[in-house]
């Protein structure tokens, strides 16, 4: 008897075929902390060798897209900087389009500072405008006292993407979402707008970036919750 491939199977590859740009999540998908993930480095050499496009994307907002190449060049995956597209920088890219030139308190790290500096945003904590939240390794308890007045006194909230935890090689380290639920117990308040994975203002950044459609994009990642849902 010959081989039979599955109706499902032969739909699948149809549909594959067609992608023209794959979206990769990093963290727990490429690699985990500094150990690369077997197949990571042979998915990519497949993808340039049959001409597919790939763009990587990731939450995690604690560094930006120079960092992150450089880290994957260590592990022996080079990818140009403009191939990886973070929470935080499309955060900053929604924020240009709806809040120009808005005062910001910014809890996060120096790299996420620096992003929406380099969109022409003020930094300040007297009198923002509306106050974002990131990945922030580098927080402390009074970051999170000013946070939560500025959330109780009603300012526009923003974070840049909703994932609790951080995988490592180790396990978990915590992330926004265990600052979001701080916030919460304190405040009452949820976010008014998360922008990273899954949700819609990651896409259009996507789509803006590689000038494709939704239909020519295939997401791959680990969580269904931040890269599929």
């Amino acid at each position: 008897m010959g081989n039979v491939t599955p109706k499902g199977s032969e739909e699948a590859e149809a549909r594959l075929a067609r992608v023209r740009c794959f979206l990769l999540d990093m963290d727990g998908t490429l690699y985990l902390g500094r150990r690369l993930l077997p197949g990571a480095r042979r998915f990519l050499q497949v993808l340039r060798r049959q001409g597919k496009s790939f763009l990587i994307l990731t939450n995690n907002s604690s560094q930006d897209n120079v960092a992150y190449a450089k880290k994957l060049a260590q592990l022996g995956l080079p990818v140009a900087p403009d191939r990886i597209l973070t929470s935080g920088e499309a955060t900053a890219l929604y924020l240009r389009r709806h809040h120009p030139g808005a005062r910001l308190f910014v809890v996060g790290t120096p790299a996420l500072e620096a992003t929406f500096t380099a969109h022409g945003f003020i930094l300040t904590d007297e009198d923002p405008d509306l106050v974002v939240v990131g990945f922030d390794t580098t927080l402390t308890y009074a970051k999170l006292w000013k946070l939560c007045d500025f959330v109780r006194a009603g300012l526009p909230y923003i974070a840049t993407h909703p994932d609790l935890n951080c995988p490592t090689e180790t396990g978990y380290m915590p992330d926004i979402g265990a600052i979001i639920a701080f916030v919460r117990a304190s405040t009452g308040r949820e976010p008014d707008r998360i922008i990273g994975k899954p949700n819609p203002e990651m896409v259009e950044a996507v789509l803006v970036r590689t000038g494709l459609s939704p239909a020519d994009l295939c997401m791959v990642g680990d969580r269904l919750y931040t890269d599929i849902a």
